[in-house]
């Protein structure tokens, strides 16, 4: 019963279960306005170009920035539309066929072409992994003070336990909101000077010299920009969405909502892509315009580079600049321990699907376990993170590059694709971008020394 305003009492039915039912209905409005907001509906390609802004991807962005000043920005500009090709080739290949890219390669080639890569994605990755918890903890323990070693435990034990444990539609709607994150790096730009006009020569006009050095560092770029791992990821993570909406099947076998899918695949890609490649920029430039020009020229981790920022631009810059490295690896790390889990299940023909619970699912679980704790027990071990960060960066470079040309083969085949072979347009590029990482991979071994 309650009094309204004209002063007549009016009987309420109160619900039989009373205050848990109310709390209940209340809570389930708030899941469905959140499953309504315009970034839930946002698909794969979101996730998929903020975890190639992952801490490892942050801390070679600003070594390029710290080494080479300005004379990097050119490499963004050229890596969005080899990237985005690459990423829409991959997205189309798993909703048009209903099966991941693993599964792909291995209808299609001979097992060593899929043993060989899957090994080698689970190699780099690994010690990607180890190189991000590796920068959470350090930033962490920057943050607050607390020992690192104990953060990254931290992070591990929270990362296993929502993949795992809690069903992917339910926490990826909570990724998407960190993928604002990303934001920070621009907002290291308002803390500090910068030369705009420089800038802009410098992004389309580059100048330093080509030596192996410099190449070692395009390598990487390229290598953490256009990454092997997030092929795999988008592929099946098109498939996850559409096993999630329960009455979709294959383009293949249902071609009808072929147009729209389609589209929404390349706006989807495009704009990931398009927010990756400018905050890795970013990152570039706000490292540029502080650490190299104050002669601060090696960086070795992304919360070194935090943390020399704070001298230099202050604590505001550091701060924002550390809450994004721990936002991204939030991200970052179960996409990479995912991946391998779908390259390696696909592989194997094991039953596989973050919607699926642990015990219907052993394998595939097993895998993002075994490859999130090894990552930790690296830091541990003799090997150095940032080391395996490096070579890892360099090793993504490498496989990237076959792995391309893979990836052309089956988006271009009738025989897997149907009557939806990707654009000639897309395949050009992707072609150029498999040129691009070869030709920087071979320049990084070659003693060559000349000016650009």
């Amino acid at each position: 019963m309650f009094l309204p305003s004209n002063g007549k009492r009016r009987h309420v039915p109160s619900h039989p279960e009373g205050r848990h039912a109310t709390l209940a209905s209340v809570l389930k409005a708030g899941r469905d306005r959140l499953r309504q907001h315009p970034l839930a509906k946002v698909g794969p390609g979101l996730i998929t170009g903020v975890a190639d802004d992952d801490p490892s991807g942050i801390a070679t962005y600003s070594q390029a920035g710290a080494q080479y000043g300005l004379g990097m920005l050119w490499t963004m500009p050229l890596a969005l539309p080899l990237m985005a090709a690459v990423q829409l080739m991959c997205a189309s290949i798993g909703r048009v066929t209903g099966k991941g890219l693993a599964a792909n390669i291995r209808n299609t080639f001979s097992p060593a072409v899929l043993y060989g890569i899957v090994f080698l994605l689970l190699v780099a990755n690994i010690c990607n992994i180890a190189a991000d918890i590796a920068a959470m903890g350090e930033v962490a323990e920057l943050v607050t003070g607390l020992s690192r070693q104990s953060m990254t435990v931290g992070f591990v034990v929270a990362t296993l336990l929502l993949q795992v444990f809690v069903p992917y539609h339910v926490y990826v709607t909570y990724l998407k909101w960190l993928t604002f994150s990303l934001l920070a790096y621009a907002g290291v730009l308002f803390t500090v000077h910068v030369p705009w006009g420089e800038v802009a020569l410098r992004t389309i006009w580059p100048k330093f010299d080509l030596t192996p050095e410099a190449a070692m560092v395009v390598v990487g770029v390229f290598g953490t920009t256009i990454s092997p791992y997030l092929f795999f990821w988008q592929a099946s993570e098109e498939v996850e969405d559409m096993r999630k909406r329960h009455d979709e099947v294959s383009l293949l076998q249902d071609p009808c909502p072929a147009r729209s899918e389609l589209r929404r695949i390349r706006w989807d890609t495009w704009s990931g892509m398009f927010y990756s490649d400018v905050t890795a920029y970013f990152v570039i430039l706000a490292t540029a315009v502080t650490l190299h020009v104050s002669g601060v020229t090696t960086i070795e981790t992304a919360a070194q580079a935090a943390a020399a920022l704070r001298p230099l631009a202050g604590n505001f810059a550091f701060v924002i600049f550390a809450l994004g490295i721990l936002g991204v690896g939030l991200i970052g790390v179960p996409v990479l321990a995912g991946s391998a889990a779908y390259a390696v299940s696909e592989a194997l023909n094991w039953k596989w699907g973050l919607e699926l619970r642990a015990r219907d699912a052993g394998g595939f679980y097993g895998v993002i376990a075994v490859s999130v704790t090894a990552g930790m027990l690296i830091q541990y071990s003799p090997i150095s993170p940032m080391r395996a960060l490096f070579w890892s960066a360099v090793l993504n470079g490498i496989v990237a590059v076959p792995l391309i040309v893979v990836v052309i083969l089956l988006a271009s085949n009738r025989k897997v694709m149907g009557d939806f072979i990707v654009p000639r347009s897309v395949v050009y590029l992707g072609w150029v971008a498999a040129l691009v990482m070869g030709l920087s991979a071979a320049l990084a071994f070659l003693p060559t020394h000349a000016s650009i």
